[in-house]
């Protein structure tokens, strides 16, 4: 009986393991209630409303499909594979821009070069919007500097179309690049290059075969980023082509604002879901890539 009621007075002690688990979330906690109220409710509100329809007789409400649909037809889905074409095209071009242009930096002999370049690549990969627009118009619009010095309008030159918008776009794309494989490149061991040097390769033979296959998950991943980048882009093209290029971010503003249809806000939304989806996959492509690229560099 004493030993039962013994037994009965133990307390189990907390296990510190859990204790310490416990502690290291609570620094969490005030960023998940920024992020939940920064994003959760946009996304909730967001969601409701791509799949709402409004009854303009009655101002009733109900649940449908039928803004995902018109978000997927007509003008609205032109300017949805817009956007995709005009990301995976300045995206890859930037790709392969950034890649020698952050090689060279990497095997510079010269510190302060390198960190030059690294720091106006952090610059530069974040200026854009209008005043970014600005600066391509006064230099390369139709009344241009460089436009009116080379003559380039009689060469058919345009800077408000698909090229233009490419070219501008790469303005900040290229530096983000090198932002993103520099490190990539610092993980590639000398002893790689010498062993195949030691073994007859040229240098062609070395990025070939052993180079570019271990940054390949990086370069893709590099990709992926500058994809979505490029394609959630707003300002900038709002403000250097306006509606010559059609693109979803456009076709969001215009609905929202009603400048071609009163009472398409909900449509709006239902193209922002089908963004929101797009970069869904675009990140489900590009963690793994990351991991893997990590994995491979350590």
């Amino acid at each position: 009986m004493t030993a039962t009621l013994a037994k009965a007075d133990v307390v189990p002690a907390a296990s510190p393991k859990r204790g310490r688990r416990v502690a290291g979330w609570l620094p969490v906690v005030p960023l998940l209630v920024v992020v939940a109220i920064a994003f959760g409710i946009p996304a909730l509100a967001m969601l409701n409303g791509a799949f709402t329809v409004k009854d303009q007789t009655t101002g009733a409400t109900s649940y449908t499909t039928a803004n995902l649909t018109d978000s997927l037809q007509g003008a609205y889905f032109t300017a949805l594979v817009g956007s995709v074409k005009l990301s995976a095209v300045s995206a890859g071009i930037a790709t392969v821009l950034g890649l020698p242009l952050a090689q060279a930096v990497v095997t510079s002999r010269f510190r302060a070069l390198r960190e030059a370049v690294l720091t106006a690549s952090g610059v530069l990969a974040n200026f854009g919007g209008v005043p970014l627009a600005f600066a391509f118009v006064a230099t390369l619009g139709n009344a241009g500097v460089l436009t009116r010095h080379f003559g380039l309008t009689d060469k058919g030159w345009n800077l408000y179309s698909f090229w233009g918008l490419v070219i501008v776009y790469l303005y900040f794309l290229i530096p983000l690049m090198v932002l993103t494989i520099t490190p990539a490149l610092d993980g590639l061991r000398s002893q790689w290059r010498e062993a195949a040097q030691n073994n007859g390769a040229t240098s062609t033979q070395y990025w070939r075969h052993v180079a570019l296959p271990v940054l390949a998950p990086s370069l893709l991943g590099g990709f992926v980023l500058l994809f979505g980048s490029a394609f959630a882009a707003y300002a900038t093209a709002a403000a250097m082509v306006g509606s010559a290029v059609p693109l979803v971010t456009l076709q969001i503003a215009d609905a929202i604002s009603g400048n071609v249809l009163v009472g398409q806000e909900n449509v709006a939304l239902a193209l922002s879901l089908d963004m929101v989806l797009i970069a869904g996959v675009v990140m489900a492509v590009y963690l793994p890539l990351q991991r893997r690229s990590a994995r491979w560099l350590a």
